[in-house]
């Protein structure tokens, strides 16, 4: 049985006093009946405050990229060791916004991933395609690319160790979101290229939806039988919307 998986991208917004009073609002909500695995993924300056604030709680803490490298003369960049360091569990890896506009291959994707993974961190794999490729018929080929890459860097195996996040990039922060339908047959797909390779794999991978995701759509999303959860961006940010979405998970 796949735990269901709710994870909270802030991008790069808050304040240290509009997070720690979203934080001790989603620390309240969250009482352990719920079946849902919270995460939120505040920006890189604010996380060690977040770790802090969440010490032994339900609520656990991801970043939101990582560097390719271990250490070195990399000005700007946080390795995984140090989001290790200061009390991450997870990271996201390859959000559509960086292979858009900070333009992020396959191929510093998979480094990517792989460092996450070398430093005993969950790597949340972001896969998902444009509204051109969506129209083009190539959806499946896209997304099949961009998990190959991966696997042929890191191996089959550590999809055990990882999450898969769909997020097609023409739904993200335009209002518009796959119907549930939609992001189903997505969902099978990636599950049934998975199995291809490794059926218990396969089986046991949660994979989430991401795409303007609300309160309002996550219970419809939520029950389609190969989404796991969702990645949620501006929702995440206020309080009892999130939680509704996490209550909507399960």
């Amino acid at each position: 049985m796949r735990r269901p998986i709710v994870v909270g991208n802030w991008k790069m917004h808050g304040s240290r006093a509009e997070n720690t009073a979203l934080v001790e609002h989603l620390i309240q909500g969250l009482d352990g009946r719920q079946a849902a695995e919270v995460i939120v993924c505040p920006p890189h300056v604010y996380l060690q405050e977040v770790v802090r604030q969440t010490k032994d709680t339900l609520l656990h803490v991801g970043a939101q990229n990582v560097a390719t490298e271990p250490s070195g003369a990399h000005t700007g960049e946080v390795s995984a060791a140090m989001l290790k360091d200061v009390g991450c569990r997870y990271v996201i890896v390859a959000h559509s916004e960086r292979r858009t506009l900070y333009r992020e291959d396959d191929a510093m994707v998979a480094r990517k991933f792989r460092a996450v993974l070398s430093h005993g961190l969950t790597p949340i794999l972001c896969v998902g395609e444009t509204l051109d490729e969506r129209e083009n018929g190539t959806t499946e080929a896209v997304i099949a690319r961009q998990i190959e890459s991966v696997v042929a860097v890191a191996g089959i195996d550590t999809l055990a160790h990882a999450v898969i996040a769909y997020e097609p990039v023409w739904a993200i922060g335009t209002g518009k979101n796959a119907t549930p339908d939609e992001a189903q047959a997505v969902h099978r797909f990636i599950r049934d290229r998975i199995a291809s390779r490794d059926g218990n794999i396969a089986a046991g991978l949660r994979i989430l939806y991401g795409g303007s995701v609300k309160a309002g759509n996550a219970a419809e999303l939520f029950a389609m039988p190969d989404v796991d959860g969702g990645l949620v961006g501006g929702a995440s940010l206020k309080g009892d919307e999130f939680m509704d979405i996490c209550a909507a998970a399960g």
